[in-house]
């Protein structure tokens, strides 16, 4: 396994560099001049042309893009946020926390809530628990998240007042933004557990189980649920990585401090150091998930090997 890890690492770095070509040429295909946008339109032609030179802006593409890629791999900085004049590597530390803890709890929502439908409404196929399990994932995926975002804010935490309407501080403002990053990823957990679980119902060891006389339960519980992860396991990971880029209109929704919202925020105002660094981020975030499901294979399922 560990040489399969290496060639799977190695082979990340290419398409690194493809993302990290495309994120530097972004400031430069895009509409605006970033000296304008970091000083101003007021300033005269010869303090433009000074700003232009001290920034770097005259160089070779070839050789802003070295420098870029340089501070990134040596020092781990991506530049410095026009809109705040923050550093960028310092701002992306502070709100990623509060980034993966919202992936994280809304992945348990997800887990939970998917696997417990899924596996009723396999093994109650064609009841009313399975066609019940089915219609509710299926309105799950059709509801808009900010829709449902604002209808959980309204009935728990305005009419309620169970839980904050916006903002982080504890369990309790995590709760409605998770869980309605959740439900989406739970809806559809729960459709590939059950298409899942019914293939392999359909398979010779499983009558062999039966007709040994062991238990339904216990013969998906011990046999059938583990062979069905696999292609959920896939699915739920590169939902994870789908997430952890993704959470911006729930973060917006919600004011939840994460990347999600700085993204949105960056956008908003052409802070384009702060959308090149997120650009970079949730792409290695992405490779490094699909990685871990590849390797997670073989630990749900020891008859898999790595050539």
């Amino acid at each position: 396994m560990l040489s399969f890890i290496i060639r799977r690492t190695a082979a990340i770095v290419p398409m690194l560099i493809i993302v990290s070509i495309i994120a530097f040429l972004f400031v430069h295909l895009t509409p605006g001049d970033p000296i304008r946008i970091m000083y101003g339109n007021e300033i005269d032609a010869a303090t433009y042309q000074m700003l232009k030179q001290k920034e770097g802006f005259n160089d070779p593409l070839y050789q802003q893009y070295a420098r870029y890629v340089g501070k990134i791999i040596t020092q781990g900085d991506f530049g410095i946020s026009y809109r705040t004049k923050a550093n960028v590597s310092d701002e992306i530390v502070r709100r990623f926390g509060y980034t993966l803890i919202l992936t994280l709890a809304s992945m348990v929502w997800a887990i939970v809530i998917g696997l417990i439908v899924g596996v009723v409404s396999a093994t109650k196929r064609n009841s009313i628990w399975d066609r019940l399990g089915m219609v509710s994932a299926i309105t799950a995926l059709s509801v808009p998240e900010f829709w449902f975002g604002l209808m959980l804010m309204q009935i728990f935490a305005v009419q309620l007042g169970w839980f904050p309407t916006s903002g982080s501080g504890g369990i309790r403002h995590l709760i409605l933004p998770s869980l309605t990053l959740g439900l989406g990823v739970a809806a559809i957990v729960a459709r590939f557990t059950r298409s899942s679980i019914l293939e392999v119902l359909r398979e010779d060891f499983v009558r062999t189980a039966r007709a040994k006389g062991q238990k339904e339960w216990v013969i998906v519980m011990t046999h059938v649920l583990r062979s069905a992860l696999i292609p959920v396991v896939t699915m739920t990971g590169l939902q994870f990585g789908f997430l952890l880029g993704g959470a911006v209109v729930v973060e917006q929704v919600f004011a939840w401090p994460g990347l999600g919202s700085y993204l949105i925020d960056s956008i908003l105002t052409r802070d384009y150091p702060v959308i090149q660094a997120l650009i970079l981020l949730f792409s290695v975030q992405f490779l490094v998930v699909n990685l871990l499901v590849d390797i997670s294979y073989g630990l749900l399922n020891p008859q898999i090997r790595y050539e």
